[in-house]
Parts: structure tokens; sequence; C-alpha cells
């Protein structure tokens, strides 16, 4: 059962299969260990870069595309669902309407852009894609009639899913159940189900052509397989995968605006979760997105604790002092990089692969 849902893409060492069962346990279990809107507002952003990352594994750690338009079509989709939330009365058709709009748009756009930009090399792609991705921004800015500009959309759900719905009334495990519980549960399966789909398709006859034109597109070539065919399909599908990532983001947040989407500097982010967790994975995405969210969340706290400790000691209590905390994070992740050049999945498989070879 397990080997069938995991698309038989088994984790291969006891320690990655752990952690991500502690991930999945975790996320799944957080309204009831930590309740607190801190706690669930971090959740589901690691819900969201989840999902977010994963899609942009299938272009560059499966078929190696490098583009820096990802982060547009994150936006298409949280912007579908805020336009649509706002023009329309709160409720599921707005929903459905939005997220189908955002959909066709990325479609359209992603083949645009894989049609017209897949020939060229590698380079020049990642230098149209950013171009592109540079012109939407601006673009979501200044048309405020319709998006809202710098300040962006805020919006009502569907009542189902409003924090002010109480299902019941009194707590149950520790946890209120309200729209903002079943809202939290909605990315959480969502999410899932949406890793499952990616683990699939990369495990497919059509995943392995990918792998195959990422490795040596000549060869592939050769053999028959089209690998502009191949790399425009790969694009939408990653397109589609990460408008529905920002669809999911703002449901959560209620909001929409060109930082909290459309910011280049999530498109950074995005690149080195995957580095960290492992690119051609899937599994990396989930590692990775865990590791930075907790630590860009709760790093700050734990060098609270540490400056308090190690207050009255002259220049370790500065080092440590909670202002600092982006430079500590910085050096957490090039460490990262550098003790795991394969990212934390690769690693972990190697050293299963080590260990067997020895026996043999």
């Amino acid at each position: 059962m397990i080997k069938s849902l995991l698309s038989h893409d088994l984790p291969r060492s006891r320690w990655l299969a752990a952690l991500l069962m502690l991930c999945v346990l975790g996320l799944a279990l957080t309204p009831f260990i930590f309740p607190s809107t801190r706690a669930l507002n971090v959740a589901a952003k690691i819900l969201v870069f989840i999902v977010l990352v994963a899609s942009y594994d299938l272009v560059l750690g499966y078929t190696g595309i490098v583009s820096f338009a990802h982060t547009m079509f994150f936006g298409i989709g949280a912007y579908g669902i805020a336009i649509a939330s706002t023009l329309m009365e709160p409720g599921w058709a707005a929903v459905l309407v939005g997220l189908g709009a955002a959909l066709a748009a990325s479609l359209v756009l992603s083949l645009l852009i894989g049609l017209f930009s897949l020939r060229v090399k590698a380079i020049f792609f990642a230098m149209i894609t950013l171009a592109v991705a540079s012109a939407f921004l601006t673009l979501a800015s200044q048309l405020s009639a319709f998006t809202g500009g710098e300040d962006g959309l805020s919006f009502k759900l569907p009542e189902a899913l409003q924090p002010a719905t109480e299902y019941l009334e009194e707590p149950l495990l520790g946890a209120t159940i309200d729209g903002r519980f079943v809202c939290y549960y909605l990315l959480f399966f969502a999410a899932l189900g949406l890793v499952l789909l990616m683990l699939r398709i990369v495990n497919s006859p059509f995943g392995r052509v990918l792998q195959a034109i990422r490795e040596n597109d000549f060869r592939a070539e050769a053999i028959g397989y089209r690998s502009v065919v191949y790399r425009s399909l790969s694009n939408v599908l990653a397109a589609l995968f990460a408008t529905l990532a920002g669809a999911l983001l703002a449901l959560w947040l209620r909001y929409n605006g060109p930082d909290t989407s459309l910011s280049f500097e999530i498109m950074l982010d995005v690149l080195l979760i995957l580095v960290i967790g492992g690119m051609g994975t899937i599994y990396g995405a989930v590692l990775g997105s865990v590791l930075f969210v907790l630590a860009q969340n709760y790093l700050q706290d734990l060098m609270k604790l540490g400056a308090s400790a190690l207050e009255g000691v002259p220049l370790l209590s500065q080092l440590v002092a909670p202002e600092r905390w982006l430079l500590w994070l910085g050096v957490l992740f090039v460490l990262a990089v550098y003790h795991f050049p394969s990212g934390i999945v690769g690693r972990l498989r190697a050293g299963v692969a080590i260990s067997s070879s020895k026996h043999d």
C-alpha cells in the first residue's frame, strides 16, 4: 500500500524514512500539539512551500531547466483566488472560478514560454524567464484597479473556512474546531495529494524521459524523444502545480499582494530549499521546506535564549544577539550546502549505498 502511494519510489534510507514520517506526523498534528496562531501560520507556510518547491523540482531537478518565472505562476494562483473573491460574492463559486482562471492563465503562459524559449541555450532561457517574471511583477504592482497595486487585495473566504465559523463550542484535544482549523486541514490534504501526484509523475515513463534529457539531451534526441516537447510539458506541469500552491497561500492568508507571492526573494528561497533538501528527489522539498521555514521563524527566538544565557560575556553575547539571526541563518545554510552537496536526501541515500557496498 505504502509502495503504491509513493509510486514505488521509497526513501531507501531508514533515517530518511524516519525524518519524512516525523515531518508528516508533525504537520498533521500541529493544530493539536501547537494550537497557537503563530505555530499554525508556520505549519501552513511549510505546506505551501512543500508544494511550491516540489513543483520547481520538476523543472530544475528532473529536467535540468533553470527558470526564474516560477514565482510568477505562484502569484497567478494567489491573485486568481484574490481577484475572484473580491469581484464575486465570497463562496466556493468564487474560489473555483478564480482557481480555474489562474490555471488557464498559467497553462497558456507556461506553454508560450516553453515553446518560444526552450529552444535557446539554458542561460538565455533563464534570462528570458527572469525578464517575464519582472514584467509580471511590475504589471501586478501598477494595475491597482484590478490587483490592488502595492497594497494588494484582502478578501473573504467561504463561510466554512472563515475563522469566525465555530464547529464545536469546546476545544477538542486542545484544538479549537473552527474555520481556521478546517482551512489548515484543507491545505494539509491538498499538499499531501499534490506531492503524491508529483511522485507519480516523476516515476512514470514520462518522468524517466525527463531524467534522460537532463543527463544527455543529445542521446535522448537520438533515440527518438523530442526534448523541446518534453521540456515544454515539464514546464507546464510545474507551472500548474505552482499555481495550486499560490491558491493555497491565498486561502490561508485571505490576502495577496506583490510582495506576498511575486517577490524575487521567494524564488531565492525556493532555490535554497531545493539545494538543501536535494534536487531530483521530491522528498528534498519536504525536508528542505520544514528546515528552512522553521529556521526562518524560530532561529531568532533561540538566539534570544542564547543571548540571555551568555549575558555578561563580552564577545559571545554580541555574536548571538537576536538582531544577527540572518547572519547565522546564512552560516547554517552555507555549512549545510558544504557538507551536503547533493542535499540531505542525496547524502542519506548515499550513506545507505556505501554501507550496502561494504557488506557486499
